[in-house]
């Protein structure tokens, strides 16, 4: 079964070798690494290291080594097409079949290579020969001396129609295949001519630093300034990065990738000391570059120019991110000086520009705040309302549950504090109703709480909508109380819209006793979000809050019973649990930290947990 190397680099690209491998391994962090013990032979002392940076796993106990399809075909028993067929599955993606026709395209792209690489070294002679002199001035004026350009191994296209058809064409590499590399352009009528005439040459490589296309800058004030090869059998703008080869051993070092807008840009920072520079090829950034910059370091740092087309840049990404978006990957933001790209800006400050920048660099949420909020007025509810539906819409095509989670968790916090609950300009909003009475033994908070809860559900009917699924994990140990809860869900799943009278006007028997109870206790002095002058706001929040408290006491209740079973039997079922809720309490505790900045709220949380 032949596979497109291509292929393999987009199952890589799209499963993650750590999470593959946690399934059958308990792996601890290691530095950039991740440890366990072998699961292919006994050990006793973990020698089983991974590197997700570097894409491969191995044992320096018994050997074994390999990528996450190697690591499947082990772990697993399969044979290589069933492991690829495996993992393209979990991707996504549907394995291309070797036809005939398919294996004949991959000699014929064996034989492109070849064709690319010749191009290339014409280019790179003629940039030093005598009608090269124009373009050695030109990258002179840049700061691009003679080892760069070499290293990056730039050329010439001399302005004549037929010098590289000349040059390259002979009997093994005929006229139509410099046609299909991009080399030649066939009119409609006449001979095919030179692609590039009159520019300096940036090759342009794959992962392996083999030459697919080229990208020339004209020299003049001709147009398109900037022409990159069309797209062909080796070549597809929308999945390459320029720097991409050259950049990808600094960036696993660093743990850290740049991402500029083009080839000069990549230059100056690799001479700068940042050779972890790539740059799209006169294209947004698509999903695909995305992965490959995953890839490479888990927050890529994107660096466009300080205009207002390098600011529309940023949130086209920033809106093409969100929804590929999972734990610990996300995409951080440079903003440069007005006017400026980073090569000018090592021209004019040097180093210390380029780092001051970087330095104040901003998050992924930062950004996409500045996107929803920048030159706009939320003096009114209907507009704050505005806000938040607009970015809930944004936040709903978050594909990974825990990171949509949080994200709708530090959104709803930023609103509140920038603008007050819906539009309460005074900041302070409702969340002061969010009171815990203290001294209630540690023992009896969790059933409490699920009381209150119930009680500020049925005062606030449409929050049941909000925390459906939240509400339908709660695990009730009282009877009376779960049977209430189900029947108000049910209620309003059936009947939704239905405020306080509505919904009590549907129960009967124990529920509407069990329902009148609950709204007559005394104890709403204390727990003022469940008592029946709370707002909605204040609702919202403290049920929000008391969700975090339970989840928290559960996750770690459950967390200290497998750890004491581990103690006893240590077994891989335990494992698994013990790692899921540690991945649980990440999650929760992130929450809880959010709750803590609210006086109110972070009491609330200590009470319960």
């Amino acid at each position: 079964m032949a596979i497109a190397p291509d292929f393999l680099d987009e199952i890589r690209a799209r499963v993650g070798l750590g999470d593959v491998i946690a399934r059958h391994v308990s792996l601890k962090r290691a530095g950039r690494d991740l440890k366990g013990l072998c699961p292919f032979h006994n050990e006793k002392t973990p020698s089983f290291t991974v590197s997700e940076e570097k894409g491969f796993f191995h044992c320096f106990g018994c050997g074994a080594h390999g990528d996450v399809i190697g690591f499947v075909m082990r772990q697993e028993g399969l044979s290589f097409p069933e492991a690829v067929e495996r993992l393209a599955g979990e991707a996504g993606l549907e394995v291309p079949r070797a036809t005939p026709e398919e294996r004949e395209a991959a000699k014929r792209a064996a034989t492109l290579h070849e064709v690319m690489e010749r191009a290339c070294r014409f280019f790179e002679d003629e940039l030093q020969g005598p009608r090269g002199g124009e373009a050695r001035s030109y990258l002179a004026r840049r700061g691009i001396d003679d080892e760069t350009r070499a290293r990056f191994r730039l050329g010439y296209a001399p302005d004549t129609r037929t010098a590289l058809r000349n040059a390259v064409m002979d009997a093994e590499h005929p006229e139509a295949m410099l046609v299909e590399a991009g080399l030649l352009i066939r009119p409609d009528d006449g001979t095919p001519y030179d692609r590039f005439r009159g520019r300096v040459i940036f090759p342009i490589t794959d992962r392996g630093g083999r030459v697919i296309a080229f990208g020339g800058r004209i020299l003049g004030d001709g147009q398109p300034k900037y022409l990159n090869s069309p797209d062909t059998p080796l070549f597809s703008k929308g999945r390459v990065l320029y720097g991409m080869a050259t950049a990808r051993e600094a960036a696993h070092r660093n743990a850290r990738v740049i991402v500029t807008e083009g080839y000069t840009d990549v230059i100056a920072l690799n001479r700068a000391g940042y050779p972890e520079a790539v740059a799209p090829l006169g294209t947004a950034l698509t999903e695909s570059h995305l992965h490959a910059l995953w890839r490479m370091a888990p927050e890529p740092v994107l660096c466009f120019d300080g205009d207002e087309a390098g600011k529309r840049a940023a949130y086209r990404a920033a809106e093409r991110a969100i929804p590929l978006l999972e734990p610990g990957r996300s995409l951080q933001f440079v903003t440069l000086p007005t006017g400026q790209d980073p090569d000018s800006l090592l021209a004019e400050r040097g180093v210390e520009g380029v780092e001051s920048c970087l330095k104040d660099r901003r998050d992924l949420s930062d950004l996409v705040w500045q996107m929803h909020t920048e030159a706009r007025r939320f003096d009114t509810p209907e507009r704050v309302a505005g806000l938040e539906q607009t970015i809930e819409r944004l936040l709903d095509r978050i594909d990974n549950r825990k990171v949509q989670f949080q994200y709708r968790n530090h959104f709803r916090q930023r609103i509140f504090r920038q603008f007050g609950r819906r539009g309460d300009r005074s900041g302070r909003g409702d969340s002061e109703g969010i009171r815990i009475p203290a001294g209630m033994p540690p023992e009896e908070m969790p059933r409490s709480t699920v009381r209150y809860i119930v009680a500020t559900l049925l005062r606030h009917p449409p929050l049941i909508e909000e925390f459906c699924e939240r509400l339908a994990d709660l695990e009730i140990q009282d009877g009376r109380i779960d049977g209430l809860m189900k029947s108000v869900l049910s209620l309003v799943h059936d009947a939704p819209g239905l405020d306080e009278e509505g919904l009590k006007s549907h129960l009967s028997g124990a529920d509407a006793e069990l329902a009148d109870d609950l709204l007559r206790a005394e104890v709403y002095a204390q727990w003022r979000f469940a008592g029946p002058d709370a707002t909605m706001g204040s609702a919202r929040e403290g049920v929000s809050h008391a969700l975090v408290g339970l989840g928290l006491s559960g996750v770690r209740a459950e967390l200290a019973k497998v750890q004491k079973a581990l103690e006893v039997d240590p077994n891989e079922a335990d494992v698994e649990r013990l790692v899921r809720l540690k991945s649980e309490l990440e999650v929760l505790s992130g929450e809880e930290a959010v709750s803590a900045d609210d006086s109110d709220a972070g009491a609330a949380l200590k009470q319960i947990r």
